[in-house]
């Protein structure tokens, strides 16, 4: 096992950090699932740090909420979040980041860009899947209805978000490796 460095934490935390600047901002709907630019930010943390510290940002990130901190849209935090409407999204985005992780470590070649695209859009649906499905429990809706209301309005601009943080993804890589700063095993963009 490799020994984790100072700098990959760091790392970590400051993608931590990120993810929970990015979710405060909000654009509420009047259906009650806010815009935010989660998806953007765990997109970014898995394409860049890879399915073992993207998955770790992410998961830290709902562990911080989850205590209280503030984190997570429009300011919100506790049990009571991921227990309601949204939660499910919150659990979902640990997924996803893992898949984008996964995504980034494929070669790029054309097999390997197909694969990254695909491996991104089931990361995207793994998110969304525990969102509609906790929001229908939750709001007594149907899963047509949850899906109506929980993930179709969103669905366009996830997909715009998780191509700009793969685009961002491979600039922040590119300079992260020419500065020798980038000390995790993640395979990407190489």
């Amino acid at each position: 096992m490799n020994k984790l460095s100072i700098r990959t934490i760091c790392f970590v935390g400051m993608f931590t950090a990120i993810t929970s600047v990015l979710s405060i901002l909000q654009i509420p709907t009047p259906w009650g699932v806010p815009f935010t630019l989660q998806t953007f930010a765990m997109a970014l943390a898995g394409y860049v740090l890879g399915k073992v510290y993207g998955t770790a940002s992410s998961a830290l990130y709902v562990l911080i909420g989850l205590i209280g901190v503030p984190v997570y849209a429009g300011m919100s935090a506790g049990p009571g979040v991921l227990a309601g409407a949204t939660g499910g999204y919150l659990w979902g985005f640990i997924i996803m980041t893992f898949l984008c992780g996964i995504a980034a470590e494929q070669k790029n070649d054309t097999k390997g860009n197909i694969l990254k695209v695909v491996i991104s859009l089931l990361g995207l649906t793994a998110c969304h899947i525990p969102g509609i499905i906790q929001l229908k429990f939750v709001a007594g809706m149907t899963f047509g209805q949850a899906a109506l209301v929980g993930s179709v309005p969103y669905l366009a601009k996830d997909i715009i978000s998780m191509i700009i943080a793969y685009v961002i993804a491979v600039a922040v890589t590119k300079a992260l490796r020419s500065a020798n700063i980038m000390d995790w095993n993640n395979t990407a963009h190489a």
